[in-house]
């Protein structure tokens, strides 16, 4: 079964992630079908707009856990498994189209990257939010670090990532991380509002209005994106030393017991 599946509505073609029973965890399988998926819809001219769903109880869990710690414990493998993963936001963020991400419920870590990545947010009430990296060691890698400064300010990204805090949806669109917040049963008709919204207006001039306007808010996207994954080997690099040097501890311990 596809781990992700597109519809189209129009000039409106849906994406969406389609892993429920893992509660759209993003595994490499599902990060490259959603990459082709949204290359597909960058590359088809019938195609004026874009939303970005999951199907199941929540939007997305975020990263693949197991999947994350396999990556992080082999030495040169970080950099591949990123760029799967970095491809999806870069190519939502890169395609001359608004791209449109509607969440609900849960939407953190990678996921939320992901979603950074969009253009605008629809939310539903009991959404919940968050950046929860630096709790295990690492930090946001794929656009994380470098987005969300740019959409909810300096402080307020500092804060977020560095207390690993999880919001909710009305803290969320108070600071601007999302555009709009409903109730869960009036989510896909208020994504559809704006979508209608944007369909007003001339595709080709919002297209090109959004590329303008990000290359404003980040004009040094390429140079903060290779930062973040090298802050993130010399994270994980100096959590394999302390997990050297705590076993070596133990060892220690160990023989002085049994001396």
């Amino acid at each position: 079964m596809s781990m992700v599946v597109t519809e189209d509505r129009g000039h409106v073609r849906h994406v969406v992630l389609n892993r429920p029973e893992k509660r759209n965890a993003m595994n490499q399988q599902l990060l490259r079908e959603l990459g082709e998926a949204l290359r597909d819809a960058a590359a088809a001219p019938a195609v004026h707009c874009v939303v970005l769903r999951g199907e199941g109880p929540v939007f997305s869990a975020g990263v693949d856990l197991g999947e994350l710690a396999e990556s992080a414990g082999t030495p040169g493998m970080l950099r591949p498994f990123r760029k799967v993963f970095l491809d999806c936001p870069n190519i939502c963020e890169e395609m001359a189209k608004p791209v449109i991400c509607q969440i609900h419920r849960t939407c953190v870590g990678g996921a939320l990257e992901v979603a950074l990545g969009c253009d605008l947010r629809v939310a539903s009430s009991d959404a919940q939010l968050g950046l929860p990296e630096v709790k295990f060691g690492i930090i946001p890698d794929v656009g994380g670090s470098t987005r969300l400064p740019a959409v909810v300010g300096l402080g307020r990204a500092k804060e977020l990532i560095m207390t690993a805090r999880t919001i909710d949806a009305a803290e969320a669109e108070r600071i601007g991380l999302i555009n709009r917040v409903v109730a869960p049963e009036d989510l896909e008709a208020a994504t559809q509002a704006l979508v209608e919204e944007l369909l007003a207006n001339s595709h080709v001039a919002v297209g090109r209005a959004k590329r303008v306007i990000d290359a404003s808010a980040r004009p040094a996207l390429a140079q903060t994106l290779e930062m973040e994954v090298a802050v993130q080997e010399y994270c994980m690099a100096a959590a394999r030393e302390a997990g050297r040097e705590a076993a070596a501890e133990a060892a220690d311990a160990q023989t002085a017991l049994a001396g």
